[in-house]
């Protein structure tokens, strides 16, 4: 079977809906949506909190409630959504390899945007040694089963990781009937610095810093830790359950097995200004670019591509030949990490930056050698920065971010 597209979407979270939605109001005819899972949404559906939906629809939503409104959206925008349809292959012509419950297909379009969303990082490649019993999850694990099962995977977890997702989990614990017996950050200091000078206080949860796990041990389940602390050495803690938050990791496992490739900062595709990849059928939005942002982040920044696609396919100006933005460590990323010469307003006004670690000191923009924008100050891992991005940098031969620490 094929079907032929002006534009397919990959993945149906809030960037793949809000470019499908903008991509119909901008009169494009054929845009097919493929989405995995049973449902729109994406991984605000495992979300039992709010808010979402405050600068998208004007009110707020809980995680399930703004996955069915995404729903809604596709669904009177005209959007020809697939569910239960999983991507195999993407080719560099377009070509779209699919399987489903009616077996494998091919789809082609004009365009292609992945929009595949994120993941956590699970003990796998976290290289936690120890046991293999049962009880060690991710959040969105739990999250699963909480929304969709009404179950409760333990009563006494262990949770680690600092981040905002990892007070969702310890929330998620606390109002299901389970009471954390201590959470743990392997970093000097917390990754959500404001929430966990009070949080872990308020419920009555011992809260660690500088600690790494360093055994799991259980037969049928978890039945206590070890881990390390830097300051008082090997603790170990009776629970039955290790809730792994946070260090989330683009979901471009797509990217990585075709041409497309990942950028090695991100672990996403390389993007431009427009979303656009190093290929010019591709273009990518939302979580995949880098982890996380938040589901109206996503939501803005798909919207935003899917405009700048509908006009690509409208004017079929072609690509020019993409500059790199390179920069200096700590700097992790930048998002965009590609620029093309182009005269109408990008869809990524600022570039993202974010730093592997804490660190002190001046950063700057150069163009062609030249500084045109720079900063001191405490720079956090893993926040973001916006840099906007100057009209003279879609021209340049050289564009770099340049750190000096202690500056």
């Amino acid at each position: 079977m094929s079907t032929r597209a002006d534009v397919i979407i990959i993945g149906g979270g809030p960037s793949g809906v809000a470019a499908a939605v903008e991509l119909r109001r901008q009169g494009v005819a054929r845009v097919v949506l493929l989405e995995r899972e049973p449902h729109l949404g994406g991984a605000t559906r495992h979300c039992s909190h709010s808010p979402f939906g405050i600068r998208e629809f004007g009110r707020v939503y809980l995680g399930a409630a703004y996955g069915k409104r995404l729903e809604r959206e596709a669904g009177h925008a005209g959007v020809d959504v697939r569910l239960g349809h999983s991507v195999t292959q993407i080719g560099a012509d377009g070509e779209i390899a699919v399987s489903s419950a009616r077996g494998v297909e091919t789809l082609t379009a004009r365009r292609v945007l992945l929009a595949t969303g994120a993941r956590e990082m699970p003990r796998s490649a976290r290289l936690i040694s120890g046991d293999r019993p049962l009880g060690v999850v991710t959040t969105g694990t739990l999250q699963t089963y909480v929304a969709f099962h009404g179950l409760m995977p333990f009563r006494r977890p262990l949770i680690v990781g600092s981040e905002l997702v990892s007070l969702s989990a310890a929330f998620t614990c606390l109002t299901h009937g389970a009471r954390p017996v201590a959470m743990i950050e392997s970093a000097p200091e917390p990754l959500a610095r404001a929430p966990f000078r009070w949080f872990p206080a308020l419920v009555g949860v011992p809260f660690h810093r500088g600690a790494d796990i360093v055994d799991i041990r259980g037969v049928q389940r978890v039945e206590e830790v070890s881990f390390r602390r830097a300051d008082s050495g090997v603790e170990t803690v009776a629970c039955d359950g290790v809730l792994l938050t946070g260090r989330f990791v683009p979901e471009s496992a797509l990217c990585r097995q075709s041409a497309l490739g990942v950028d090695a900062g991100s672990g996403g595709p390389a993007i431009d200004q427009d979303g656009r990849c190093a290929n010019p059928i591709f273009f990518a939005g939302g979580n995949v670019l880098r982890a996380v942002e938040t589901g109206g982040w996503a939501f803005r920044e798909g919207r935003a591509v899917g405009r700048a696609i509908a006009r690509d396919l409208a004017h079929d100006e072609g690509a020019s030949e993409a500059v790199p933005v390179t920069f200096d460590a700590p700097l992790k990323l930048a998002v965009p990490s590609l620029l093309r010469r182009s005269a109408h307003a990008p869809a990524f006004p600022d570039f993202q930056l974010r730093f592997t670690r804490l660190a002190q000191g001046r950063l700057s923009l150069e163009l062609d050698g030249r500084e045109v924008w720079h900063k001191r100050g405490d720079w956090r891992p893993e926040r973001r920065i916006l840099v906007p991005i100057p009209p003279a940098a879609f021209h340049a031969e050289h564009v770099h971010f340049r750190f000096r620490e202690g500056e």
